[in-house]
Protein backbone atom coordinates (compact mmCIF):
# COMPACT_ATOMS: atom_id res chain seq x y z
CA UNK A 1 0.00 0.00 0.00
CA UNK A 2 1.14 3.67 -0.53
CA UNK A 3 2.31 5.76 2.07
CA UNK A 4 -0.45 7.91 3.47
CA UNK A 5 0.27 11.36 3.07
CA UNK A 6 -0.87 14.18 6.21
CA UNK A 7 -4.66 15.02 5.74
CA UNK A 8 -6.07 16.63 3.29
CA UNK A 9 -7.29 20.20 3.83
CA UNK A 10 -10.95 19.37 2.28
CA UNK A 11 -12.93 17.10 0.20
CA UNK A 12 -12.10 18.20 -2.51
CA UNK A 13 -8.52 17.19 -2.31
CA UNK A 14 -9.70 13.95 -0.39
CA UNK A 15 -11.61 12.98 -3.35
CA UNK A 16 -8.49 13.26 -5.71
CA UNK A 17 -6.56 11.61 -3.62
CA UNK A 18 -8.11 8.21 -3.33
CA UNK A 19 -7.96 8.19 -7.27
CA UNK A 20 -4.06 8.62 -7.17
CA UNK A 21 -3.37 6.76 -4.06
CA UNK A 22 -5.45 3.86 -4.42
CA UNK A 23 -6.37 3.58 -8.18
CA UNK A 24 -7.15 -0.25 -7.77
CA UNK A 25 -9.99 0.29 -5.51
CA UNK A 26 -13.33 1.31 -6.11
CA UNK A 27 -16.83 1.09 -5.26
CA UNK A 28 -19.51 -1.66 -6.21
CA UNK A 29 -23.30 -1.80 -6.56
CA UNK A 30 -24.99 -4.65 -5.67
CA UNK A 31 -28.42 -5.09 -7.73
CA UNK A 32 -31.85 -5.81 -5.78
CA UNK A 33 -30.63 -9.67 -5.62
CA UNK A 34 -27.86 -8.60 -4.62
CA UNK A 35 -25.34 -9.63 -7.32
CA UNK A 36 -22.83 -7.30 -8.51
CA UNK A 37 -24.30 -4.87 -10.90
CA UNK A 38 -20.92 -2.58 -11.77
CA UNK A 39 -17.58 -1.56 -10.27
CA UNK A 40 -15.85 1.62 -10.53
CA UNK A 41 -12.11 2.44 -9.10
CA UNK A 42 -12.00 5.66 -7.55
CA UNK A 43 -10.24 7.19 -10.71
CA UNK A 44 -13.43 6.74 -12.26
CA UNK A 45 -15.34 7.26 -9.36
CA UNK A 46 -13.51 10.41 -9.69
CA UNK A 47 -13.90 11.29 -13.68
CA UNK A 48 -18.00 10.39 -13.28
CA UNK A 49 -18.02 13.37 -9.92
CA UNK A 50 -16.08 15.59 -12.34
CA UNK A 51 -18.51 15.17 -15.48
CA UNK A 52 -21.82 15.61 -12.69
CA UNK A 53 -19.89 18.51 -11.33
CA UNK A 54 -19.31 20.14 -14.65
CA UNK A 55 -23.53 19.19 -15.31
CA UNK A 56 -24.34 21.17 -12.33
CA UNK A 57 -22.21 23.83 -13.32
CA UNK A 58 -23.73 24.42 -16.51
CA UNK A 59 -27.07 23.95 -14.71
CA UNK A 60 -26.25 27.23 -12.84
CA UNK A 61 -25.22 26.09 -9.73
CA UNK A 62 -22.70 28.75 -7.83
CA UNK A 63 -20.39 28.21 -5.51
CA UNK A 64 -21.99 28.05 -1.80
CA UNK A 65 -25.86 26.73 -3.47
CA UNK A 66 -27.31 24.01 -1.61
CA UNK A 67 -27.87 21.11 -3.19
CA UNK A 68 -30.67 18.83 -2.38
CA UNK A 69 -30.18 15.52 -3.58
CA UNK A 70 -32.82 13.13 -3.33
CA UNK A 71 -32.04 9.76 -4.66
CA UNK A 72 -32.15 6.19 -3.87
CA UNK A 73 -29.01 4.46 -3.25
CA UNK A 74 -27.28 3.95 -7.09
CA UNK A 75 -24.51 5.94 -9.31
CA UNK A 76 -26.65 8.38 -10.10
CA UNK A 77 -26.36 9.66 -6.02
CA UNK A 78 -22.91 9.12 -5.78
CA UNK A 79 -22.06 11.59 -8.51
CA UNK A 80 -24.69 14.34 -7.81
CA UNK A 81 -23.07 14.04 -4.18
CA UNK A 82 -19.63 14.22 -5.16
CA UNK A 83 -20.04 16.39 -8.06
CA UNK A 84 -21.66 19.39 -5.71
CA UNK A 85 -18.69 18.88 -3.75
CA UNK A 86 -16.04 19.30 -6.81
CA UNK A 87 -18.68 22.16 -8.05
CA UNK A 88 -18.30 24.40 -4.67
CA UNK A 89 -21.93 23.59 -3.77
CA UNK A 90 -22.77 22.41 -0.61
CA UNK A 91 -24.37 18.70 -1.08
CA UNK A 92 -27.74 17.97 1.21
CA UNK A 93 -28.97 14.45 1.32
CA UNK A 94 -32.65 13.53 1.99
CA UNK A 95 -34.43 10.63 2.20
CA UNK A 96 -36.56 9.83 -0.98
CA UNK A 97 -40.03 8.90 -0.50
CA UNK A 98 -40.96 5.46 -0.64
CA UNK A 99 -43.14 5.46 -3.55
CA UNK A 100 -45.41 7.64 -5.64
CA UNK A 101 -48.08 7.05 -3.14
CA UNK A 102 -45.90 9.21 -0.44
CA UNK A 103 -48.70 11.42 1.92
CA UNK A 104 -48.57 15.18 1.63
CA UNK A 105 -46.90 15.14 4.85
CA UNK A 106 -43.49 13.10 3.61
CA UNK A 107 -42.64 15.18 0.84
CA UNK A 108 -44.06 18.85 3.23
CA UNK A 109 -41.60 18.06 5.26
CA UNK A 110 -38.03 17.57 2.20
CA UNK A 111 -40.36 21.11 0.66
CA UNK A 112 -39.73 21.96 4.40
CA UNK A 113 -35.86 21.61 4.57
CA UNK A 114 -35.31 23.09 1.23
CA UNK A 115 -37.11 26.39 2.52
CA UNK A 116 -35.06 26.33 5.59
CA UNK A 117 -31.63 26.16 3.60
CA UNK A 118 -32.99 27.87 0.63
CA UNK A 119 -31.76 25.24 -1.54
CA UNK A 120 -31.01 26.23 -5.21
CA UNK A 121 -31.83 22.30 -6.33
CA UNK A 122 -32.98 19.58 -6.22
CA UNK A 123 -31.63 16.31 -7.36
CA UNK A 124 -34.66 13.65 -7.78
CA UNK A 125 -36.07 10.78 -9.91
CA UNK A 126 -38.02 11.35 -12.98
CA UNK A 127 -41.04 10.11 -11.43
CA UNK A 128 -40.75 12.50 -8.40
CA UNK A 129 -42.21 15.09 -10.30
CA UNK A 130 -45.61 14.51 -10.54
CA UNK A 131 -45.95 14.08 -6.56
CA UNK A 132 -44.12 17.14 -6.06
CA UNK A 133 -46.57 19.10 -8.01
CA UNK A 134 -49.92 17.09 -7.30
CA UNK A 135 -49.34 18.37 -3.48
CA UNK A 136 -48.61 21.81 -4.61
CA UNK A 137 -45.52 22.01 -2.71
CA UNK A 138 -43.88 25.52 -4.11
CA UNK A 139 -40.70 25.41 -2.97
CA UNK A 140 -39.51 21.94 -4.42
CA UNK A 141 -41.95 23.10 -7.21
CA UNK A 142 -39.15 25.70 -8.42
CA UNK A 143 -36.13 23.75 -8.00
CA UNK A 144 -36.80 20.20 -8.68
CA UNK A 145 -34.15 18.65 -11.48
CA UNK A 146 -35.04 14.97 -12.58
CA UNK A 147 -31.69 13.22 -12.89
CA UNK A 148 -32.47 12.43 -16.06
CA UNK A 149 -33.06 15.59 -17.06
CA UNK A 150 -29.45 16.86 -15.84
CA UNK A 151 -27.98 13.59 -16.91
CA UNK A 152 -28.31 14.70 -20.68
CA UNK A 153 -27.06 18.33 -20.08
CA UNK A 154 -24.05 18.72 -21.88
CA UNK A 155 -20.52 18.89 -19.05
CA UNK A 156 -19.37 22.50 -19.23
CA UNK A 157 -16.11 23.66 -19.54
CA UNK A 158 -12.91 22.71 -17.55
CA UNK A 159 -13.87 22.46 -13.52
CA UNK A 160 -12.31 25.79 -11.74
CA UNK A 161 -9.37 24.93 -9.27
CA UNK A 162 -10.82 25.58 -5.99
CA UNK A 163 -8.97 25.22 -2.21
CA UNK A 164 -11.68 25.52 0.15
CA UNK A 165 -10.47 26.54 3.47
CA UNK A 166 -10.57 23.68 6.59
CA UNK A 167 -13.72 25.47 8.45
CA UNK A 168 -15.74 26.09 5.15
CA UNK A 169 -18.94 23.97 5.27
CA UNK A 170 -18.12 20.98 3.15
CA UNK A 171 -22.00 19.54 3.16
CA UNK A 172 -25.27 19.58 5.29
CA UNK A 173 -26.54 16.40 7.04
CA UNK A 174 -29.73 16.65 8.33
CA UNK A 175 -30.51 15.27 11.83
CA UNK A 176 -32.79 12.58 12.71
CA UNK A 177 -35.40 14.67 14.09
CA UNK A 178 -38.43 12.88 15.99
CA UNK A 179 -41.10 15.63 15.00
CA UNK A 180 -41.23 18.86 12.56
CA UNK A 181 -38.56 19.65 10.29
CA UNK A 182 -35.30 18.75 10.83
CA UNK A 183 -32.06 20.77 11.38
CA UNK A 184 -29.02 21.06 8.84
CA UNK A 185 -25.88 20.20 10.44
CA UNK A 186 -23.33 22.33 9.30
CA UNK A 187 -20.47 19.89 8.43
CA UNK A 188 -16.43 21.83 7.47
CA UNK A 189 -13.76 20.20 5.49
CA UNK A 190 -11.71 19.74 8.41
CA UNK A 191 -14.16 17.66 10.51
CA UNK A 192 -15.16 15.10 7.25
CA UNK A 193 -11.57 14.62 6.72
CA UNK A 194 -10.41 14.09 10.30
CA UNK A 195 -13.28 12.09 11.37
CA UNK A 196 -12.71 9.70 8.64
CA UNK A 197 -8.70 9.35 9.76
CA UNK A 198 -9.56 8.92 12.82
CA UNK A 199 -12.04 6.10 12.93
CA UNK A 200 -9.72 4.37 10.55
CA UNK A 201 -6.98 4.71 13.14
CA UNK A 202 -9.06 3.32 15.85
CA UNK A 203 -10.45 0.64 13.45
CA UNK A 204 -7.23 -0.76 13.01
CA UNK A 205 -5.65 0.03 16.90
CA UNK A 206 -5.85 -3.81 17.77
CA UNK A 207 -4.19 -5.02 14.61
CA UNK A 208 -1.44 -2.86 15.34
CA UNK A 209 -1.92 -1.29 12.12
CA UNK A 210 -4.37 1.83 10.48
CA UNK A 211 -7.05 0.38 8.25
CA UNK A 212 -5.66 1.76 5.38
CA UNK A 213 -2.50 -0.46 5.92
CA UNK A 214 -4.49 -3.39 5.53
CA UNK A 215 -4.38 -5.89 2.39
CA UNK A 216 -7.16 -6.89 1.27
CA UNK A 217 -9.83 -5.10 2.86
CA UNK A 218 -13.61 -4.11 1.94
CA UNK A 219 -16.31 -2.09 3.62
CA UNK A 220 -19.72 -4.02 3.15
CA UNK A 221 -22.77 -1.25 3.77
CA UNK A 222 -26.75 -1.44 3.47
CA UNK A 223 -26.99 1.73 5.40
CA UNK A 224 -28.76 4.38 3.19
CA UNK A 225 -26.59 7.44 1.85
CA UNK A 226 -28.72 10.04 3.40
CA UNK A 227 -27.73 9.08 6.76
CA UNK A 228 -24.34 9.67 7.94
CA UNK A 229 -23.40 6.19 8.81
CA UNK A 230 -24.16 5.35 5.43
CA UNK A 231 -22.52 8.62 3.66
CA UNK A 232 -19.40 9.52 6.26
CA UNK A 233 -19.31 5.84 7.34
CA UNK A 234 -19.32 4.54 4.04
CA UNK A 235 -18.74 6.37 0.99
CA UNK A 236 -16.17 9.10 2.36
CA UNK A 237 -14.32 6.75 5.10
CA UNK A 238 -13.93 3.93 2.16
CA UNK A 239 -12.71 6.77 0.02
CA UNK A 240 -10.21 8.02 3.13
CA UNK A 241 -8.90 4.62 4.24
CA UNK A 242 -8.41 3.31 0.58
CA UNK A 243 -10.98 0.31 1.04
CA UNK A 244 -13.11 -0.73 -1.60
CA UNK A 245 -16.89 0.02 -0.94
CA UNK A 246 -19.56 -2.77 -1.33
CA UNK A 247 -23.48 -0.96 -1.29
CA UNK A 248 -26.15 -2.91 -1.29
CA UNK A 249 -29.61 -1.21 -1.16
CA UNK A 250 -31.51 -0.90 2.37
CA UNK A 251 -34.80 -2.07 0.71
CA UNK A 252 -32.61 -4.86 -0.36
CA UNK A 253 -31.34 -5.71 3.19
CA UNK A 254 -34.68 -5.08 4.52
CA UNK A 255 -36.42 -7.42 2.24
CA UNK A 256 -33.68 -10.31 2.42
CA UNK A 257 -31.93 -9.37 5.30
CA UNK A 258 -28.86 -12.60 4.60
CA UNK A 259 -28.14 -10.65 0.80
CA UNK A 260 -25.54 -8.68 3.57
CA UNK A 261 -24.31 -11.61 5.04
CA UNK A 262 -23.71 -13.04 2.19
CA UNK A 263 -21.52 -10.02 0.96
CA UNK A 264 -19.36 -10.57 3.50
CA UNK A 265 -19.28 -14.49 2.88
CA UNK A 266 -17.56 -12.78 -0.79
CA UNK A 267 -15.27 -10.14 -0.31
CA UNK A 268 -12.43 -11.29 2.21
CA UNK A 269 -11.45 -9.34 4.78
CA UNK A 270 -13.88 -7.02 5.79
CA UNK A 271 -15.48 -4.40 7.51
CA UNK A 272 -19.29 -3.42 7.82
CA UNK A 273 -21.46 -1.60 10.41
CA UNK A 274 -25.12 -1.73 11.38
CA UNK A 275 -27.54 -0.75 14.00
CA UNK A 276 -28.69 -3.06 16.99
CA UNK A 277 -31.66 -3.75 14.70
CA UNK A 278 -29.81 -4.64 11.49
CA UNK A 279 -28.51 -7.72 13.77
CA UNK A 280 -31.92 -8.02 15.43
CA UNK A 281 -33.70 -8.46 11.72
CA UNK A 282 -30.95 -11.27 10.99
CA UNK A 283 -31.70 -13.16 13.98
CA UNK A 284 -35.31 -13.18 12.99
CA UNK A 285 -35.78 -13.47 9.10
CA UNK A 286 -33.07 -15.69 8.61
CA UNK A 287 -33.60 -19.54 9.62
CA UNK A 288 -31.07 -22.37 10.60
CA UNK A 289 -31.21 -23.80 7.90
CA UNK A 290 -30.06 -20.86 5.45
CA UNK A 291 -26.78 -19.96 7.53
CA UNK A 292 -25.62 -23.05 6.34
CA UNK A 293 -23.88 -21.69 3.05
CA UNK A 294 -22.51 -18.65 4.93
CA UNK A 295 -18.47 -17.82 5.92
CA UNK A 296 -18.20 -15.33 8.10
CA UNK A 297 -15.29 -15.09 9.12
CA UNK A 298 -13.31 -12.52 7.24
CA UNK A 299 -16.32 -10.19 9.16
CA UNK A 300 -13.14 -8.33 11.05
CA UNK A 301 -14.69 -5.48 12.32
CA UNK A 302 -18.46 -5.90 12.71
CA UNK A 303 -19.29 -2.30 14.10
CA UNK A 304 -22.71 -1.55 16.21
CA UNK A 305 -23.37 2.44 16.21
CA UNK A 306 -26.39 4.55 15.63
CA UNK A 307 -28.74 3.50 18.48
CA UNK A 308 -28.40 1.77 21.56
CA UNK A 309 -26.49 -1.83 21.65
CA UNK A 310 -28.46 -4.41 23.13
CA UNK A 311 -26.19 -7.21 24.78
CA UNK A 312 -28.59 -9.54 24.38
CA UNK A 313 -28.62 -9.10 20.51
CA UNK A 314 -25.04 -8.91 20.06
CA UNK A 315 -24.61 -12.53 22.43
CA UNK A 316 -27.81 -13.86 20.17
CA UNK A 317 -26.16 -13.15 17.10
CA UNK A 318 -23.09 -14.24 18.05
CA UNK A 319 -24.65 -17.81 18.90
CA UNK A 320 -26.66 -18.25 16.08
CA UNK A 321 -23.61 -17.44 13.09
CA UNK A 322 -20.19 -19.01 15.47
CA UNK A 323 -21.19 -22.18 12.93
CA UNK A 324 -21.10 -19.83 9.79
CA UNK A 325 -17.68 -18.29 11.09
CA UNK A 326 -18.55 -15.69 13.09
CA UNK A 327 -16.40 -14.23 15.76
CA UNK A 328 -17.36 -12.63 19.05
CA UNK A 329 -14.30 -10.76 19.33
CA UNK A 330 -15.08 -8.59 15.85
CA UNK A 331 -18.59 -7.05 17.72
CA UNK A 332 -16.76 -3.39 17.88
CA UNK A 333 -19.53 -0.83 19.62
CA UNK A 334 -19.31 2.81 18.74
CA UNK A 335 -21.07 6.14 19.65
CA UNK A 336 -21.26 9.13 17.47
CA UNK A 337 -23.93 11.53 16.02
CA UNK A 338 -24.48 13.83 13.29
CA UNK A 339 -22.95 17.19 15.14
CA UNK A 340 -19.60 15.22 15.47
CA UNK A 341 -19.83 14.15 12.01
CA UNK A 342 -19.94 10.48 12.65
CA UNK A 343 -17.67 9.27 15.28
CA UNK A 344 -17.22 10.52 19.32
CA UNK A 345 -15.84 7.12 20.44
CA UNK A 346 -14.89 3.69 19.07
CA UNK A 347 -14.42 0.01 20.68
CA UNK A 348 -10.38 -0.02 19.80
CA UNK A 349 -9.95 -3.32 22.18
CA UNK A 350 -10.80 -5.84 19.42
CA UNK A 351 -12.12 -8.11 22.49
CA UNK A 352 -15.89 -8.02 21.69
CA UNK A 353 -18.49 -6.69 23.54
CA UNK A 354 -17.43 -5.74 27.07
CA UNK A 355 -20.26 -4.77 29.73
CA UNK A 356 -20.42 -3.06 32.98
CA UNK A 357 -22.66 -3.04 35.47
CA UNK A 358 -24.81 0.47 36.17
CA UNK A 359 -23.09 2.64 38.70
CA UNK A 360 -24.08 2.17 42.34
CA UNK A 361 -26.41 5.00 43.54
CA UNK A 362 -28.29 5.11 40.18
CA UNK A 363 -32.02 4.87 40.49
CA UNK A 364 -33.08 2.81 37.86
CA UNK A 365 -31.22 1.71 34.09
CA UNK A 366 -30.00 -1.07 32.07
CA UNK A 367 -28.63 -3.81 34.03
CA UNK A 368 -25.49 -4.02 32.41
CA UNK A 369 -24.06 -1.16 29.84
CA UNK A 370 -22.26 -2.46 26.87
CA UNK A 371 -19.01 -0.19 26.49
CA UNK A 372 -19.12 2.15 23.12
CA UNK A 373 -15.13 2.82 23.54
CA UNK A 374 -12.51 5.33 24.16
CA UNK A 375 -12.60 8.77 22.39
CA UNK A 376 -11.34 9.51 19.16
CA UNK A 377 -7.64 10.74 18.55
CA UNK A 378 -8.02 14.42 19.01
CA UNK A 379 -11.23 14.56 20.47
CA UNK A 380 -12.39 14.45 24.39
CA UNK A 381 -15.22 13.20 26.48
CA UNK A 382 -16.80 14.18 29.44
CA UNK A 383 -19.35 13.87 31.66
CA UNK A 384 -21.06 16.34 33.03
CA UNK A 385 -24.05 17.57 36.14
CA UNK A 386 -27.31 19.33 35.45
CA UNK A 387 -25.26 22.77 36.42
CA UNK A 388 -22.17 21.83 34.08
CA UNK A 389 -19.69 20.50 36.47
CA UNK A 390 -17.69 17.91 35.53
CA UNK A 391 -18.31 14.63 37.55
CA UNK A 392 -15.57 11.63 38.20
CA UNK A 393 -15.54 8.22 36.36
CA UNK A 394 -18.77 6.27 37.32
CA UNK A 395 -21.47 8.69 37.86
CA UNK A 396 -24.05 9.12 35.22
CA UNK A 397 -24.58 12.49 33.56
CA UNK A 398 -24.68 14.48 30.15
CA UNK A 399 -22.43 13.50 27.62
CA UNK A 400 -20.33 16.49 26.35
CA UNK A 401 -17.68 16.33 23.25
CA UNK A 402 -14.92 18.55 21.91
CA UNK A 403 -12.54 17.71 18.83
CA UNK A 404 -12.10 18.77 15.52
CA UNK A 405 -14.97 16.21 14.35
CA UNK A 406 -17.58 18.45 16.30
CA UNK A 407 -19.38 20.45 13.55
CA UNK A 408 -20.10 24.53 13.37
CA UNK A 409 -23.75 24.72 14.28
CA UNK A 410 -27.32 23.98 13.12
CA UNK A 411 -27.39 26.16 9.60
CA UNK A 412 -28.76 29.94 9.77
CA UNK A 413 -30.14 28.38 13.03
CA UNK A 414 -28.53 30.68 16.04
CA UNK A 415 -30.90 29.74 18.75
CA UNK A 416 -30.55 25.85 18.45
CA UNK A 417 -26.36 26.34 18.15
CA UNK A 418 -26.36 28.49 21.33
CA UNK A 419 -28.06 25.63 23.14
CA UNK A 420 -25.71 22.88 21.68
CA UNK A 421 -22.85 24.64 22.22
CA UNK A 422 -21.24 26.01 25.91
CA UNK A 423 -18.02 27.27 26.58
CA UNK A 424 -16.93 25.08 23.32
CA UNK A 425 -18.28 22.19 24.51
CA UNK A 426 -20.98 20.11 22.10
CA UNK A 427 -23.78 19.01 24.53
CA UNK A 428 -24.92 15.76 23.00
CA UNK A 429 -28.39 15.66 25.24
CA UNK A 430 -27.00 11.70 25.44
CA UNK A 431 -26.71 9.87 29.17
CA UNK A 432 -23.90 8.18 30.66
CA UNK A 433 -20.50 7.14 32.39
CA UNK A 434 -16.82 6.91 31.89
CA UNK A 435 -14.93 3.99 33.20
CA UNK A 436 -11.69 3.22 32.57
CA UNK A 437 -11.62 5.72 29.87
CA UNK A 438 -14.37 4.42 28.23
CA UNK A 439 -18.17 5.76 27.54
CA UNK A 440 -21.05 3.52 28.72
CA UNK A 441 -24.19 5.18 27.15
CA UNK A 442 -26.97 4.73 29.80
CA UNK A 443 -29.62 6.90 27.77
CA UNK A 444 -31.00 10.46 26.42
CA UNK A 445 -31.62 12.98 28.85
CA UNK A 446 -34.49 14.25 26.58
CA UNK A 447 -36.73 11.31 26.60
CA UNK A 448 -36.21 10.32 30.59
CA UNK A 449 -40.05 9.13 31.92
CA UNK A 450 -40.21 10.60 35.55
CA UNK A 451 -42.58 8.18 37.09
CA UNK A 452 -43.37 8.04 40.67
CA UNK A 453 -39.91 10.32 41.26
CA UNK A 454 -37.88 7.62 39.30
CA UNK A 455 -35.56 8.43 36.06
CA UNK A 456 -36.93 5.47 33.74
CA UNK A 457 -35.25 5.62 29.92
CA UNK A 458 -37.78 4.60 27.50
CA UNK A 459 -35.55 1.49 25.79
CA UNK A 460 -35.48 -0.33 29.52
CA UNK A 461 -39.26 -0.46 28.91
CA UNK A 462 -38.67 -1.23 25.31
CA UNK A 463 -36.03 -4.16 25.45
CA UNK A 464 -38.79 -5.65 28.16
CA UNK A 465 -41.42 -5.64 25.70
CA UNK A 466 -39.49 -6.51 22.93
CA UNK A 467 -38.21 -9.60 25.26
CA UNK A 468 -41.63 -10.79 25.29
CA UNK A 469 -42.84 -9.91 21.81
CA UNK A 470 -39.92 -11.35 20.35
CA UNK A 471 -39.28 -7.96 18.93
CA UNK A 472 -36.32 -5.17 18.27
CA UNK A 473 -35.79 -5.98 14.43
CA UNK A 474 -38.78 -6.00 11.51
CA UNK A 475 -41.43 -5.39 14.73
CA UNK A 476 -40.11 -2.36 16.73
CA UNK A 477 -41.47 -1.10 20.23
CA UNK A 478 -42.01 2.67 21.40
CA UNK A 479 -42.28 4.01 24.83
CA UNK A 480 -43.18 7.26 26.22
CA UNK A 481 -45.26 8.51 29.20
CA UNK A 482 -48.84 10.38 30.05
CA UNK A 483 -50.35 12.36 32.70
CA UNK A 484 -52.47 10.07 34.47
CA UNK A 485 -54.41 12.05 37.35
CA UNK A 486 -53.34 11.78 40.78
CA UNK A 487 -50.86 8.84 39.48
CA UNK A 488 -48.74 11.67 37.56
CA UNK A 489 -47.11 10.14 34.77
CA UNK A 490 -47.50 6.86 33.64
CA UNK A 491 -45.59 4.91 31.00
CA UNK A 492 -47.83 4.02 27.72
CA UNK A 493 -46.18 1.13 25.87
CA UNK A 494 -47.09 0.57 21.75
CA UNK A 495 -45.79 -2.90 20.05
CA UNK A 496 -45.72 -3.85 16.58
CA UNK A 497 -46.72 -7.75 15.71
CA UNK A 498 -46.92 -9.34 12.60
CA UNK A 499 -49.83 -10.21 10.97
CA UNK A 500 -51.81 -13.33 12.10
CA UNK A 501 -50.86 -12.69 16.35
CA UNK A 502 -54.40 -11.70 17.04
CA UNK A 503 -54.58 -15.19 19.38
CA UNK A 504 -51.39 -14.36 21.02
CA UNK A 505 -52.25 -10.91 22.13
CA UNK A 506 -53.99 -11.38 25.58
CA UNK A 507 -50.79 -13.49 26.32
CA UNK A 508 -48.74 -11.02 25.41
CA UNK A 509 -50.71 -8.26 27.42
CA UNK A 510 -50.59 -10.20 30.42
CA UNK A 511 -46.66 -11.06 30.04
CA UNK A 512 -45.47 -7.75 29.55
CA UNK A 513 -47.17 -6.39 32.06
CA UNK A 514 -46.27 -9.00 34.54
CA UNK A 515 -42.61 -7.99 33.63
CA UNK A 516 -42.57 -4.63 33.62
CA UNK A 517 -43.90 -4.92 37.02
CA UNK A 518 -41.74 -7.48 38.29
CA UNK A 519 -38.76 -5.70 37.41
CA UNK A 520 -38.96 -1.97 37.41
CA UNK A 521 -42.06 -2.31 39.74
CA UNK A 522 -44.27 0.35 37.35
CA UNK A 523 -48.01 0.05 36.46
CA UNK A 524 -48.95 0.81 32.73
CA UNK A 525 -51.01 3.61 31.48
CA UNK A 526 -51.84 2.02 28.33
CA UNK A 527 -49.96 -1.09 26.54
CA UNK A 528 -51.07 -1.31 22.97
CA UNK A 529 -50.59 -3.61 19.86
CA UNK A 530 -50.49 -2.76 16.31
CA UNK A 531 -49.97 -3.62 12.59
CA UNK A 532 -45.47 -4.13 12.01
CA UNK A 533 -44.85 -0.80 10.37
CA UNK A 534 -46.98 1.70 12.03
CA UNK A 535 -44.81 3.06 14.54
CA UNK A 536 -43.28 5.81 12.98
CA UNK A 537 -39.13 5.95 12.75
CA UNK A 538 -36.34 8.36 11.42
CA UNK A 539 -34.63 7.30 8.38
CA UNK A 540 -31.93 5.78 10.33
CA UNK A 541 -34.99 3.54 12.00
CA UNK A 542 -34.80 5.23 14.87
CA UNK A 543 -38.36 5.29 17.06
CA UNK A 544 -39.54 8.51 17.14
CA UNK A 545 -41.31 8.42 20.50
CA UNK A 546 -42.40 11.72 20.62
CA UNK A 547 -44.19 11.63 17.33
CA UNK A 548 -45.89 8.40 18.35
CA UNK A 549 -46.85 10.05 21.58
CA UNK A 550 -48.46 12.81 19.89
CA UNK A 551 -50.13 9.90 17.38
CA UNK A 552 -51.54 8.39 20.84
CA UNK A 553 -53.09 11.34 22.10
CA UNK A 554 -54.54 12.27 19.27
CA UNK A 555 -56.19 8.51 18.52
CA UNK A 556 -54.56 7.82 15.45
CA UNK A 557 -53.23 4.53 16.30
CA UNK A 558 -54.71 1.52 14.81
CA UNK A 559 -55.15 -0.43 18.42
CA UNK A 560 -55.24 -4.76 17.32
CA UNK A 561 -57.49 -6.32 19.56
CA UNK A 562 -57.17 -10.44 19.96
CA UNK A 563 -57.65 -12.67 16.95
CA UNK A 564 -57.65 -9.41 14.90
Amino acid sequence: MPEIEAEPAHLIGAIERASTLFPERGISLMDRRGRLAEKRSYPQVLESAQAAARRLLRRGVEAGDRVMICLPTSWSWIESWLGTVLAGGVPVAVSPPEGLGSPSGVLGRVDGVAERIEASLLVCSDRLLAPIHEHRLETLSTIATPIGELEELLPGASLPRLDPAPEEVAFLQLTSGSTGVPRAVMIPHRAAVHNTIACGEAIGRPLGRPVWEWEPSSLVSWLPLYHDMGLVGGILFSMMNGLDLVLVSPRTFLGKPRTWLEMLSRVGPAISPAPNFGYQLCLERIAEEERAGLDLSQWQVALLGAEMVRPETVRDFSAAFESSGFSPLSARPCYGLAEGTLSVTFDSAGTGLRCASLPAGAEEGPREVPSVGEPLMDTRVEVVAADGSRLPEGQIGEVIVRGPGVFLGYFRDEEATAQAFRDGWLHTGDLGFLRGGELYLTGRSKEILIVRGQNIMPHELEWIAEEVAEAGGSCRVGCFSIPAGAAGELPVIVVEVARGAGSSLAHLDREIRSRVGRRLSLPLADLVFVQRGKIPKTTSGKVQRRELRARYLARQLERLHGDE
